[in-house]
């Protein structure tokens, strides 16, 4: 990638997930390669400055009696390209002195501070963590540990905190000594600016990980050490002093708009968030099926706009769910055949008739609701909901609720699924990793009530309020910390049941119940005295539909988002990559531009409702009712497979127009790029 390349695609790099991160990145790593300023010919040569760096080393450790350096063996190869009047030379050539700090005796309050990790942020050099070391522990103290303006301080030990350098920069009044945890290094003709850009590069930085296979630092990924040996050697690529002065200056410049481009961002990001909330909280306000839809036209016409990431996507998943659950997506003006109150009159006779008919052990179950029932005493909210429907308490509307027993698993290699809370998330129930259990233990576990296809797992601990439907023909056992919730299938539907349990309103009213000061968790009790909406059967089943249709579109609008940042991600890695030679490891490769095209035209038929899953009559409806294939596919940012068969559902409904043969054609040569 040249730097024509780079600026086109500039806006896709900047907006990427962490992309001004990478920019900064980059802006560093192309001022240690000698690639932001332009050499002046009549500056001072890089080799003058290392000859002036050893006469002042020699003459420190005469002046503070310190034991003449070490030096490594010279570099004999160079880690990188620089300009040719550059040198690669080790970092322990151009400085007076490299050294840990020491461990101190810590006092409540002395003449001079300890500077530890905290103190040393990417932010800068902060005071404000530091304690102190006993002043009648000074004497211990050689001259040369007492730290000086223009430091350099390397944190050298700890995951996460290894490899952060700031400059020391303190009020003149201060007094200040390092422990042992952080490296000094104290130059003698080097920019402190410079080589604090040379560490803090990606070139370094990405070696402050013990996998590397050029790693700095040894130990475990739990705990890394970055050794004074190591430090030492470290290759610097060191241009004259004058040119690491315009470097520093271009640097500052750069970051500084780095910044400002960043505050741009996080004010768009704002300002996208308000849009969103104020669009979203007007169609929750509707008060009539003409205002609701009028709401969800808007919504439809600006979803692009409203969201930057698949996390915004979630939480209007969560307004739909809250309005669903309410009756706000229905229309509600007819008059039901049935109601609430009947239905949960139904539930109740059903129930009864089960305990009569059935025998054994489901028998006791049955008989145990009713015993429950009987004495349940449930407070049920003054909440907004249609007249017809009504409110009930997950035992009144269940078959049976059972808890589980076991307490330890004599897990198996082969047997069946036993679902813990970690199996559960997100209303879906994961079987690829689940636990075994052989048949005898599953024999006694679900001797209560063997679960089946359609139950739902209900989870009140660690996490609580999970839920999720038992696929049908699955053999699955219950887990600890789990609920079994058992309907009627025919006069409840699993699904709506599952989407209330998901509304973030249920959710609230969950969490007002728990108990528990560190782990939040629901009794069983609890769970069973959780109130719940009760709309018709029939009303429950549109309701299920309409929440997959929107689902299944911002699923799909969640997913172009997930593959957008992804690019955009493989992109800023790739440019960083090929601008500065530093290989960057990518997830997946860059989505490659195809070799043909699509030429058929594409025009709407008849507008489908708000309510549709119909996202490619929704585009063209903005765009005047008619598209190229091509460009119609682009702006539904899927897989070309998937946009063909979301094509066929809305002309099979007449949303757009039966098109002509599609046809392709190649792409000339030079209209592909890569």
């Amino acid at each position: 990638m040249d730097a024509r390349q780079f600026l086109a695609e500039f806006g896709h790099i900047a907006n990427a997930p962490g992309g001004i991160g990478k920019l900064r990145e980059l802006v560093i790593q192309l001022a240690i390669s000698g690639r932001l300023v332009e050499r002046i010919e009549s500056e001072a040569t890089a080799s003058q400055e290392i000859e002036a760096a050893a006469e002042l080393r020699r003459a420190y450790e005469e002046e503070l009696d310190l034991r003449a350096t070490r030096m490594h063996p010279p570099l004999h190869s160079k880690p990188f390209s620089v300009p040719d009047h550059w040198l690669w030379t080790r970092l322990e050539q151009i400085c007076l002195y490299i050294q840990r700090g020491k461990g101190p005796k810590y006092v409540e309050r002395s003449s001079t501070h300890v500077i530890s990790q905290k103190s040393v942020q990417w932010s800068g050099f902060d005071l404000s963590s530091a304690r102190f070391v006993a002043d009648d522990s000074l004497g211990s103290y050689g001259k040369e540990r007492f730290l000086c303006a223009g430091d350099l301080l390397w944190n050298s030990t700890g995951t996460g905190t290894a490899g952060r350098v700031a400059i020391y920069q303190p009020d003149e009044s201060i007094t200040a000594v390092a422990d042992s945890h952080v490296t000094v290094v104290r130059l003698a003709s080097c920019s402190p600016r410079y080589l604090w850009c040379v560490i803090a590069s990606p070139w370094v930085q990405s070696r402050i990980e013990p996998s590397h296979p050029d790693s700095l630092v040894s130990g475990t990924t739990q705990q890394v050490e970055l050794n004074t040996s190591t430090a030492r050697a470290l290759p610097i690529p060191l241009p004259p002093i004058q040119e690491q002065s315009r470097i520093v200056a271009k640097v500052d410049e750069l970051m500084a708009l780095c910044d400002k481009l960043e505050a741009q961002q996080q004010a768009r990001r704002k300002l996208q968030n308000n849009l969103r909330q104020s669009t979203l909280q007007a169609v929750a306000r509707a008060t009539s099926p003409h205002e609701l839809q009028t709401t969800w036209t808007r919504l439809a016409e600006n979803f692009g706009r409203l969201f930057h990431a698949p996390e915004d996507v979630a939480a209007f998943k969560g307004l739909i769910l809250d309005l669903a659950v309410s009756g706000e997506l229905l229309n509600t003006e007819h008059s039901p055949t049935v109601t609430g109150s009947e239905l949960l009159d139904a539930i109740s006779a059903k129930r009864i008739e089960w305990s009569r008919k059935s025998e054994g052990q489901e028998q006791k179950e049955a008989l145990a609701m009713l015993k429950k029932l009987r004495t349940q005493q449930v407070s049920i909210p003054e909440a907004t909901t249609p007249e017809h429907w009504a409110w009930a308490s997950l035992l009144q509307v269940s078959q049976a609720v059972v808890d589980c027993h076991n307490k330890t698993a004599p897990y198996v290699s082969e047997g069946i699924h036993l679902i813990r809370t970690t199996d559960i998330r997100n209303g879906r129930m994961d079987l690829s990793g689940t636990r075994k259990i052989s048949e005898e233990t599953y024999a006694y576990w679900a001797r209560r009530m063997p679960p089946k296809g359609g139950d739902i797992f209900f989870t009140r601990e660690a996490p609580m309020g999970e839920a999720a439907i038992v696929p049908d023909g699955e053999k699955v056992c219950l887990g600890q910390r789990s609920m079994l919730i058992r309907l009627f299938p025919d006069l409840f539907n699993n699904r709506f049941l599952l989407y209330v349990i998901q509304s973030p309103s249920f959710q609230t009213r969950m969490i007002e119940v728990a108990i528990g000061m560190t782990v939040k968790h629901l009794r069983v009790g609890g769970v069973e005295d959780l109130f719940v909406p009760v709309p018709p059967k029939a009303e429950q089943d549109q309701i299920v539909a309409i929440v997959d249709a929107l689902f299944g579109m911002c699923d799909r609008y969640a997913d172009q988002l997930s593959r957008k940042q992804r690019i955009a991600t493989n992109l800023a890695a790739s440019a960083m990559s090929s601008l500065t030679g530093i290989a960057i490891e990518q997830e997946e490769e860059p989505m490659k531009a195809p070799q043909t095209e699509l030429i058929a035209p594409l025009r709407l038929g008849t507008a489908p409702d708000v309510k549709a899953q119909a996202p490619l009559a929704t585009i063209l409806a903005r765009q005047n009712g008619e598209m190229s294939a091509k460009d119609l596919w682009q702006r539904f940012g899927g897989e070309i497979d998937a946009f063909y068969a979301q094509l066929k559902t809305e002309v099979a409904h007449g949303w757009i127009l039966e098109p002509a043969p599609a046809e392709m054609r190649e792409k000339p040569a030079d209209a592909v790029s890569a």
